[in-house]
């Protein structure tokens, strides 16, 4: 698992140099090789976007003692990539400006200003970006809380329903081991009743054995 999460961080590495070095390159360009530039920069921040999502998994996969060191570096590299992405938005806001330079003749004070306005535009679209991420984050991780906790229930319910039944099972065999009991106790006492009556009437009978013997006497 380790070594998948370290071979991402390979290629976020490759991936975010070449960035860095195409971003540098962007204002010094001009025309069809300027704008080609800027799409070959938008796909690869959207593959490093990629890895980031990759890496998070790989993340939530590791052990709990390895995962804190982890998360450090999936966060440092996520900073890396909001700075990327910043840079690259100056660019290209950059790369608009010269345009509009050249369609409108602007003097560079109004450039500036409307560069100022866009930068300020951009940061504020970023910070409502990281907020939905947040909220959305907040939110997977409320639904995996409550997957959990459903899960755990139907495990109690479970285990509830197993006690049921070994309580009907155990009040079954109580009431049929009663059953024998009275059957038992009832013979007994019957058994009893026999051996008085027969006991009275082998007394009864050894006494008029002993009473007719002696009138014959």
């Amino acid at each position: 698992m380790s070594s998948d999460f370290e071979a991402y961080e390979q290629d976020f590495g490759t991936i975010t140099a070449e960035v860095t070095n195409k971003i540098g390159r962007i204002p010094k360009l001009s025309g069809e090789e300027k704008t080609q530039l800027v799409l070959n920069v938008d796909k690869q921040l959207e593959e490093v976007r990629e890895l980031l999502e990759q890496m998070d998994l790989e993340v939530r996969e590791i052990p709990i003692q390895s995962r804190a060191m982890h998360n450090s570096r999936l966060k440092s590299y996520k900073q890396e990539v909001e700075k990327l992405e910043k840079d690259f938005k100056r660019s290209r806001i950059a790369y608009s400006d010269e345009v509009r330079n050249e369609l409108l003749g602007d003097d560079g004070s109004s450039s500036e200003n409307q560069r100022a306005h866009l930068l300020d535009n951009t940061e504020k679209l970023e910070r409502s970006s990281r907020r939905l991420e947040a909220g959305y984050q907040i939110a997977v991780e409320t639904e995996q809380v409550g997957q959990e906790i459903l899960s755990n229930l139907h495990t109690d319910r479970e285990k509830i329903q197993r006690a049921r039944e070994r309580l009907r099972e155990t009040d079954a065999n109580l009431g049929k081991s009663s059953r024998i009991l009275t059957a038992m106790l009832r013979r007994i006492i019957q058994n009893r009743v026999l051996l008085f009556i027969l006991g009275a009437i082998i007394i009864l009978t050894v006494i008029l054995a002993i009473y007719f013997n002696w009138q014959r006497h």
